[in-house]
Parts: structure tokens; C-alpha cells; sequence
């Protein structure tokens, strides 16, 4: 089994920047495909950003140019540094993972959120102005 415990969240001012972690555990070996998910309320789980083992990486259009998503495979760990933020931001950040042994899986999951197997609990961004 794997587990997956977020940390990072908090408040800041529309501009400012905030980086997010995600501590994992568990693994069994096998190559992971990882991503961060927000979900605002009432809004829909969107995918904001994903890593295959490989280091290619997938973003949303919306957070393009602002967001970078990054893994420490030796302290297995996942990151993603937020700068620029807007208001539209704030949600509910979830760190996931599932085994994968190609970048191509990964985008694929990536487009189909459902396909991620593991996740973590959830930390909180607020964003004011």
C-alpha cells in the first residue's frame, strides 16, 4: 500500500507564492506516475499538474508558466511551487499517485483522473486579495 500526506497550504496574498509537498511511502518498486488535483468548492476535481518517472510533465492550461511540479525520487517526495497566484487558485490541493512505467500512461491519467489509485488527504490554499 502506498500513502500519501500533503503539507504546505496556507494563506496568501493574490501575487504571492506558495509550495506545496507531498511525502510518500509505501512504494513497492515499481515506476509511479504522480500529480497534484485541486477541487475548489463546489467545482469539480481538476487536474492541475502530473510527473512521470521519466521527469516529463503535464500541466493545465491554466496554470502554465506559474506552477512547476518536481519529485525527489531519492526522498520520495513531490513538489509544486506555486507563484503568481490568482484568487481562482484557492482550493482544496490533493497530492495522488499510480503505477505507471511510461510518460504516455501518465498524460493518459492524467486526462482521466480516476485512473489515479492513491491519494492523499488534502491541503488546504486560501487566496486573498
Amino acid at each position: 500500500q502506498v500513502q500519501l500526506v500533503e503539507s504546505g497550504g496556507g494563506s496568501v496574498q493574490a501575487g504571492g507564492s506558495l509550495r506545496l509537498s507531498c511525502a510518500a511511502s509505501g512504494a513497492t518498486g515499481r515506476g509511479y506516475c504522480m500529480a497534484w488535483i485541486r477541487q475548489g468548492p463546489g467545482k469539480e476535481r481538476e487536474g492541475v499538474a502530473a510527473i512521470a518517472s521519466d521527469g516529463t510533465t503535464t500541466y493545465q492550461d491554466s496554470v502554465k508558466g506559474r506552477f512547476t511540479i518536481s519529485r525527489d525520487s531519492a526522498e520520495n517526495t513531490l513538489y509544486l511551487q506555486m507563484n503568481s497566484l490568482k484568487l481562482e487558485d484557492a482550493a482544496m490541493y490533493y497530492c495522488a499517485a499510480v503505477p505507471a512505467w511510461n510518460s504516455a500512461f501518465c498524460e493518459g491519467a492524467f486526462r482521466e483522473l480516476k485512473t489515479f489509485r492513491y491519494w492523499g488527504q488534502g491541503t488546504q490554499v486560501t487566496v486573498s486579495s
